[in-house]
Order: structure tokens, then C-alpha cells, then sequence
């Protein structure tokens, strides 16, 4: 019975942790912030407070790229629409930066979001899960995951 567990653990580990690449993901569908060399895939939620230290800390880095998908928890029920709000603006960037700054954390109802904006979130949301995210902040650097803002661990994946 050991032996038999031992090896479906083994089994178990290497389809669930196989690297997964910038490649492999519909980037097209991200909000791309920055042209450094280095590439950062990022699982972001606009209440999170981790995940608005992460971006405060990636805004610091010049030499990162950054590819952020919403992936709001359902426990922040303003997160969906900031979300929303964010891929709803022309300049997607500068948006996601106005969002997780906190500026519009006291806004009730959001204005100007449009359904390409709802179905940007939607394919965002598919697109989180398809990748097995399930909390935020959720990296993915050179193939490695990080869950949670462990800045030790993502400058040993950036190679800092």
C-alpha cells in the first residue's frame, strides 16, 4: 500500500507540476505593462493586498514585462468590477494602475464598463482557471509558479 501511494504521489506531481511557459498563454487577452527582457505572467485581484504590493513592487523593476489577467476572489465583491472597469478603458494600463493604487476603492457603481470590457474579464477568468490559479497574486516566471507575493522567491525566477 506504501509503495503504491508513493507512486501515485510521483505520478501525481509530474502532470501537476509541469512548467507553464508565456508561450502557452493567450497574451493577447492580457493588459501588457512594461518592454523590459524579463517576463512576468501575473494573476492579479484589485482588492488583494498582496497583490497591490506585488504591482508597486514589478513597477519598480524596468527590466520586467508584465502580462496581468484579473482573477478577482469572490470574497472582494468590488474586485469583478474594477476588473471589469480596468479592460473596459483604452488604455488598459494606465487603468490597472488606477485600480490597484486603492483610488477607487470608495466607488459604488462604476461607470463606463463595456461589454467587450465583461467578455475581456470573462476570457481572463477561463483563461486563470484553465491554469489552475486559484488564488492571487499568482505568478508564473520561467515556467515556475509562485503563489503570493514571496519577493525572495521571484527574484531567484528572474535570475536578479
Amino acid at each position: 500500500m506504501r509503495m503504491t501511494l508513493l507512486t501515485l504521489m510521483f505520478i501525481t506531481s509530474a502532470f501537476v507540476c509541469q512548467p507553464v511557459f508565456a508561450s502557452d498563454l493567450d497574451v493577447s487577452k492580457s493588459i501588457t505593462i512594461g518592454s523590459g527582457p524579463k517576463t512576468v505572467i501575473e494573476f492579479t485581484d484589485p482588492d488583494c493586498p498582496f497583490c497591490r504590493k506585488a504591482s508597486k513592487y514589478f513597477d519598480s523593476r524596468p527590466d520586467i514585462t508584465r502580462h496581468v489577467f484579473f482573477y478577482p476572489l469572490p470574497r472582494h465583491l468590488k474586485a469583478k468590477d474594477k476588473a471589469r472597469y480596468a479592460l473596459s478603458q483604452l488604455d488598459r494600463a494606465t487603468a490597472y494602475h488606477v485600480v490597484m493604487s486603492g483610488l477607487l476603492d470608495s466607488v459604488q457603481k462604476f461607470e463606463g464598463i463595456t461589454d467587450a470590457g465583461i467578455k475581456l474579464q470573462e476570457e481572463q477568468l477561463e483563461i486563470a482557471k484553465k491554469n489552475k490559479v486559484n488564488s492571487t497574486p499568482t505568478f508564473i516566471i520561467n515556467g515556475r509558479i509562485i503563489v503570493g507575493f514571496d519577493q525572495k522567491k521571484i527574484e531567484e525566477a528572474l535570475g536578479k
